[in-house]
């Protein structure tokens, strides 16, 4: 398969029920953007949560702690709640979420930034635990639409399509940014923004749409 057909069969979905669940998430991530920085910092927390992990899991621990656990559990007490719940990497995660907490007036400083790409530079730099692709996750999360999230089931369904020769495990910055300006030149021809090619192309690997 080929990149015209990845396109067709995004237009597929586009013009089906699933186009209707895209949008809902659309309207959640703009709306989660319209809120607090708390709300911003519980979103940080789960982005780092799922790193190497799923987002089914990172919902759940996100649910059961919410903004208040993640800004106030002592670094034993996250540790052993995340381990309870399941998470293989709950002792550095733990550590992550603590650090992270100097940064929990997030919304405050990503809104100084011009654009997205600045912000997901601020934040691999100086957010320990976060990546290109924990960046880009959080940045979607809470509204930005143009950038791509790199993830395994989207390298996928680029590999399948002839657009990237293999999918790899690692990312630097550099070929994530490679990686991504495909998506783009994609996005444009259908029309959409990345945002919303991300949770099509994610359908097409999983058959779901999560956050």
């Amino acid at each position: 398969m080929d990149a015209d057909a990845l396109v067709e069969q995004v237009k597929a979905l586009s013009s089906g029920d699933v186009s209707r669940i895209v949008g809902e998430r659309m309207r959640m991530f703009n709306g989660l953007g319209r809120r607090g920085t708390d709300e911003w910092f519980s979103e940080l927390c789960f982005c780092i949560l799922t790193a190497n992990s799923s987002a089914k899991l990172g919902v759940k621990i996100q649910r059961e702690l919410g903004s208040e656990g993640f800004s106030t559990l002592s670094k034993i007490e996250l540790m052993n709640r995340l381990r309870k719940m399941g998470h293989r990497f709950y002792s550095n995660r733990a550590e992550f979420i603590c650090e992270a907490r100097r940064f929990r007036n997030i919304k405050n400083i990503i809104k100084k930034f011009s654009d997205a790409k600045s912000a997901r530079e601020w934040l691999v730099k100086n957010v320990k635990g976060i990546g290109y692709k924990e960046a880009s996750h959080f940045l979607r999360n809470v509204g930005f639409d143009d950038i791509a999230i790199l993830d395994r089931h989207i390298l996928s369904v680029m590999h399948e399509h002839g657009m990237i020769d293999r999918a790899p495990k690692t990312l630097t910055g550099k070929k994530y940014l490679e990686i991504e300006g495909k998506l783009a030149k994609l996005a444009k021809r259908l029309g959409i923004s990345l945002a919303e090619l991300d949770l099509y192309l994610w359908y097409l690997k999983t058959g779901e749409v999560l956050k």
